[in-house]
C-alpha cells in the first residue's frame, strides 16, 4: 500500500462514518491522520509499506466496532509517542487530554529498562489493565492494534511469529473473549493457531474445503426450512443466519477432546435473531418440534449469562439428513453484545443524559488489579492474568441460589473467597450437593456449594491453601491475611525456610553476609529490613524457587571465589571422581552415580562396592537398595556429598502429565527456559486417556533446584502432575 492508497483508504473510512447514524468529528479525525502521517514519514513496516498503513488499519477496525471519535483519533496516533519524537504533551495540546490519555494507555514501556523479558511483559500488561480500569477504550484499541499486527505477522521471522502468536493466544484472545468481542477473538485465534500448529491448521482447512459446496447447500436448506416454519408464527419473519465453526474451534474439539471431524456436533450453526426474550423461548420450542434435539446439548445463557455478558439459547438438533447442527437463538440486543461485546455498548454512551455504567462488566478488571498488590513477581502477575482470563468458566451456586462464576479447575476454597473474603478466612469445610468434600475438591458447573465456617473470630486460612486454590483472587486474600495477622509467625517461618533452602543449595554464608546476598531481591520486593524479607517469604510474597538460581550465581561471584574461601571449613576428603560424593574411609576410590535412581545433591545416599568398578551411589529410597541391602550388607558403605559442587550439574528425568491443550508443551519448555534450566531430551505424546505426557531430561544442581522446577511446572495451566523418574 502506497501513501496515495492510504489517503484513499482514509477517505473511504470518513465516507462510511458520514453515512452512519452517529455523529463524528471528521475535522478532528483528518487532523489526527495528517499528524500521524507526518510524524511517521520515512518509517516503514517489515512488509516494506509506509508505517502509516498500520495506524490507519487499526482505526478502520475501530470504525467497524462502532467506536467514537476520540478512540479512532487515538488509534491513528497510538504509535507516535512510542516511535516518533512526539510527546504526550504534544498530543494533549493538539487533540485534548482524552485522546492523549488513550494513546498513553496503549503505549508500551519498552524504553524502561527492566531486568527480564518476563518483567517487561508483566509491566506492559499491568499498564494496560490500569488504563483499562480508567477507560475501557484502551484495551479495545490495543486489541485492534494486535489484530492488524497478527494479520501482517507473515513478514516477521519464524521465531517471532510463534512468540507473538503464543502471547496473543494467552493474553489477547482471553481479553477479547472476556470483553465479548467475538469477531476479534475468533480471528486472533485462527491466525495464532495457524502459526502455533501449522500442520493441524492445514489439515482442518483441507477438511473444511472438502465438500464445501455440499456443506453450503446443507446450511442453506436448513435456513430455508426454518424461515418457512417461522413464517407461520412470526410477522415479520426473524432473521436466520448460518455458519461453519472456525478452524480453531474445530481443533479444540478434534485434538483436545479426541473426537473425529464427524463427531463434532456443532461444526454447523444456525442463528435465529428475534425481537423479545419471550420470542427466544417460543422459537426454541419450534426448533425442538421441527428437529430431534440431542440430549444434554441445551444451554440457557439467557437466564445465566456468561462472564462477558453473552446471552443466547443454544441447542443441538438432528436434521433429516442425519447431520447434527447447533441452533443459537437470541434477541437483537443480545446479538450486538455477542458480536461486539462491550464495544457494542459504547455507541449508546453518547447522547445519553447519564453516564453509561460499565461497573458490572469491569469488576473483573479491578479484581485482577487488586490481586496484583500482594506480589511484584513478574511471572506471578502474568500467570495470574492468564488464569483469571481463562475462557472456560464453571458456574456453581450457593444454597440461596446465588451464581458464582469461576475459572475451570477452581476449588471450594476459591468458591468461598468468591462469596466474601471473611467467608474464605473462616472456612472450615465445604459441602457440594449436600456431601462433604475435601478442600481440594474441583467445582463443576451446576453444583450447589455450601461453605462451612467457624464462629471463632481469630480463625484464619491455612498456609497450604496457597498450593490448593486456583484463582489469583483467593491466593492474594490468603497472602494478605498472613501478611497482616501473622507477621511474627511469618518472620519465623520465612527465616527457617530461607536458611534451609540455602543449605540445600550448598550456599554457605554467615548471617552477616546474608543482607548483601539478598539485597537485590529485598529492593525488588520493597523490603526495607531483613525481617520484612523473612516475612514476605513466610506469607508467600517471595517465592524462593524463583530467586534461588540468581542467589546461587551471586554466591559464586561474591563469596565462593578462592580468595574468599578461607572463612569456610570444607571437608579434607578428596573427590577425584567429580561426582561431588566421597566414600568415608576410602581414598582415591572410583565413584559413580547409579543409573537406576540418579541421585542428586540433597538426596540421602548410600554406596555399593561393585566388583572391579569402584563404588556405585544410590538413593536410600532406591528400589535396588531396598531390595538388596540385607543380602550383602558388608558391600553397602556410607557415602556423603562433599558440600562442594565439583561436578556442576546432574541429569534427572521428569514425567509431566496434563490436559492435551494447545501450547501446553510450549509452556512446559518455556518454564524451563525462564528458570535457566538446560534440557537434554524432550519428547511428548498423547496417552490412551487423551492426556498429554511429556518426558524430559534436564540438568539441575541438586534437589532444591529440582523442587523449584517441579513447583514451577505444577502451576502451569492444565498440568496434572510432575514426577521425578529414574533414567
Amino acid at each position: 500500500m502506497t501513501l496515495e492508497t492510504c489517503n484513499e483508504s482514509f477517505e473511504n473510512m470518513i465516507k462510511r462514518l458520514d453515512e452512519s447514524d452517529r455523529h463524528y468529528n471528521t475535522k478532528k479525525l483528518r487532523e489526527a491522520y495528517n499528524y500521524a502521517r507526518e510524524m511517521h514519514e520515512g518509517q516503514f513496516r517489515e512488509s516494506g509499506e509506509p508505517y502509516i498503513t498500520h495506524p490507519l488499519a487499526v482505526a478502520n477496525v475501530l470504525c467497524e466496532l462502532g467506536m467514537d471519535t476520540d478512540a479512532i483519533c487515538a488509534a491513528l496516533l497510538h504509535d507516535v509517542v512510542e516511535d516518533t519524537p512526539a510527546t504526550y504533551d504534544d498530543v494533549k495540546n493538539k487533540f485534548g487530554a482524552d485522546v492523549a490519555n488513550l494513546v498513553d494507555g496503549v503505549t508500551k514501556l519498552d524504553k524502561i529498562k527492566l531486568a527480564t523479558k518476563e518483567e517487561q511483559q508483566a509491566e506492559n500488561i499491568r499498564k494496560i489493565f490500569l488504563s483499562m480500569s480508567k477507560d475501557i477504550r484502551v484495551i479495545i484499541i490495543k486489541l485492534a492494534d494486535r489484530l492488524h499486527n497478527m494479520r501482517t505477522l507473515g513478514f516477521r521471522s519464524g521465531v517471532k511469529r510463534r512468540d507473538v502468536s503464543a502471547e496473543t493466544m494467552s493474553i489477547f484472545v482471553p481479553l477479547a473473549n472476556r470483553l465479548g468481542i467475538r469477531q476479534v477473538k475468533e480471528e486472533l485465534e485462527d491466525i495464532s493457531f495457524s502459526y502455533l500448529d501449522p500442520y493441524a491448521y492445514s489439515e482442518i482447512e483441507q477438511l473444511l474445503d472438502k465438500n464445501k459446496k455440499e456443506r453450503e447447500e446443507f446450511i442453506e436448506s436448513i435456513k430455508s426450512r426454518i424461515k418457512l416454519r417461522l413464517a407461520q408464527d412470526f410477522d415479520p419473519v426473524p432473521t436466520v443466519e448460518g455458519r461453519v465453526k472456525t478452524a480453531y474451534g474445530i481443533y479444540k474439539k478434534v485434538y483436545e477432546q479426541g473426537k473425529t471431524f464427524d463427531e463434532i456436533y456443532d461444526k454447523y450453526a444456525v442463528r435465529v435473531i428475534v425481537n423479545t426474550v419471550t420470542d427466544c423461548y417460543n422459537v426454541l420450542g419450534i426448533m425442538h418440534d421441527m428437529f430431534q434435539p440431542i440430549p444434554n446439548r441445551f444451554k440457557d445463557y439467557i437466564s445465566t449469562p456468561k462472564a462477558n455478558m453473552y446471552q443466547s439459547l443454544h441447542t443441538t438438533v438432528m436434521g433429516r439428513e442425519g447431520i447434527p447442527f447447533e441452533v443459537q437463538i437470541r434477541t437483537w440486543e443480545m446479538h450486538h453484545t455477542a458480536e461486539f461485546g462491550i464495544a457494542a455498548h459504547w455507541k449508546y454512551k453518547e447522547g445519553r443524559s447519564g453516564k453509561y455504567k460499565f461497573d458490572e462488566r469491569l469488576n473483573w478488571v479491578r479484581q485482577i488489579l487488586d490481586t496484583q498488590k500482594e506480589t511484584d513477581d513478574a511471572e506471578d502477575i502474568v500467570r495470574a492474568i492468564k488464569n483469571d482470563l481463562a475462557p472456560e468458566d464453571v458456574f456453581a451456586m450457593t444454597p440461596k441460589g446465588d451464581v458464582k462464576t469461576l475459572p475451570m479447575g477452581a476449588t471450594v476454597i476459591d468458591f468461598a473467597y468468591a462469596i466474601h473474603t471473611q467467608v474464605g478466612h473462616k472456612m472450615t469445610g465445604a459441602m457440594v450437593d449436600k456431601k462433604l468434600v475435601p478442600f481440594n475438591y474441583v467445582i463443576k458447573t451446576g453444583e450447589i456449594v455450601e461453605i462451612i465456617t467457624s464462629k471463632d473470630p481469630d480463625h484464619g486460612p491455612k498456609r497450604d491453601w496457597l498450593n490448593i486454590c486456583q484463582t489469583n483472587e483467593a491466593k492474594a486474600k490468603i497472602r494478605a491475611w498472613f501478611k497482616k495477622e501473622r507477621r511474627e509467625e511469618n518472620i519465623t517461618e520465612g527465616k527457617e525456610t530461607l536458611w534451609r533452602e540455602l543449605r540445600r543449595n550448598l550456599i554457605h554464608i554467615t548471617e552477616e553476609q546474608l543482607p548483601e546476598l539478598v539485597a537485590v531481591d529485598m529492593k525488588h520486593h520493597g523490603c526495607e529490613t531483613l525481617d520484612d524479607f523473612y516475612a514476605a517469604i513466610g506469607y508467600g510474597g517471595v517465592t524462593l524457587s524463583k530467586i534461588l538460581p540468581r542467589l546461587k550465581e551471586d554466591y559464586q561471584k561474591k563469596f565462593a571465589e578462592p580468595e574468599k574461601q578461607e572463612n569456610y571449613e570444607f571437608t579434607p576428603a578428596t573427590d577425584r571422581s567429580g561426582t561431588g560424593v566421597i566414600v568415608d574411609g576410602l581414598e582415591n576410590c572410583v565413584v559413580k552415580l547409579s543409573q537406576c535412581c540418579s541421585p542428586l545433591p540433597g538426596d540421602e545416599i548410600i554406596g555399593f562396592i561393585t566388583r572391579g568398578h569402584g563404588v556405585s551411589v544410590h538413593k536410600k529410597d532406591c528400589v535396588n537398595y531396598l531390595s538388596q541391602k540385607d543380602a550383602e550388607p558388608e558391600r553397602w558403605v556410607p557415602v556423603r556429598w562433599t558440600g562442594k559442587q565439583t561436578r556442576g550439574y546432574y541429569k534427572v528425568g521428569l514425567d509431566v502429565i496434563g490436559y492435551n491443550r494447545i501450547g501446553i508443551f510450549t509452556d512446559v519448555m518455556n518454564s524451563l527456559s525462564e528458570a535457566r534450566i538446560s534440557t537434554h531430551e524432550a519428547a511428548a505424546r498423547v496417552l490412551k486417556n487423551g492426556n498429554f505426557m511429556g518426558s524430559l531430561t534436564i540438568s539441575v544442581a541438586g534437589t532444591a533446584e529440582l523442587e523449584g522446577v517441579i513447583a514451577r511446572m505444577r502451576k502451569i495451566n492444565g498440568v496434572l502432575s510432575v514426577e521425578r523418574r529414574a533414567k
